[in-house]
């Protein structure tokens, strides 16, 4: 059985709480990426997306120097290094979500993203299954 262990990918950058969402823009253009950890004190309290900047930032009109707390994401879904890619893709699946941090003995020690489980591992069934229970239309309900 494959292991978070064998496929996640190590966070490329951080933020903390006290950052601003300007500062967190330019992270996300300089990495390429749309999804930040936001750590205090090295522990991971919440994280933020670009999806968060657009709709808790600018679409509620809030100054570039607002800081990181008020738009972040604080609902946080993780998994340890040793679980198993089964139980991140039923996780995914179940909170229709595309990313998990992993955490180790508290700190943040990589990010395991759809991406990861479908294209490292040969269990395309999983990264197949969450991918359609996360792309699951709400209208539709």
């Amino acid at each position: 059985m494959s292991t978070i262990r064998e496929v996640m990918s190590a966070p490329t950058a951080t933020l903390t709480i006290q950052d601003n969402i300007y500062e967190a823009a330019v992270l996300m253009k300089q990495y390429n990426v749309g999804f930040i950890p936001v750590l205090e004190q090295d522990r991971v309290v919440g994280l933020l997306t670009d999806r968060d900047i657009v709709v808790r930032g600018i679409a509620e009109k809030k100054p570039n120097s607002s800081r990181i707390r008020d738009v972040m994401t604080e609902e946080l879904y993780a998994v340890t290094p040793d679980q198993s890619i089964d139980e991140a893709a039923d996780l995914m699946a179940e909170h229709q979500i595309r990313r998990l941090l992993v955490i180790d003995d508290g700190k943040l020690v990589g990010i395991v993203s759809l991406g990861d489980l479908a294209v490292r591992t040969p269990l395309m069934d999983e990264a197949s299954h969450a991918l359609s229970e996360i792309s699951e239309s709400p209208y539709t309900h």
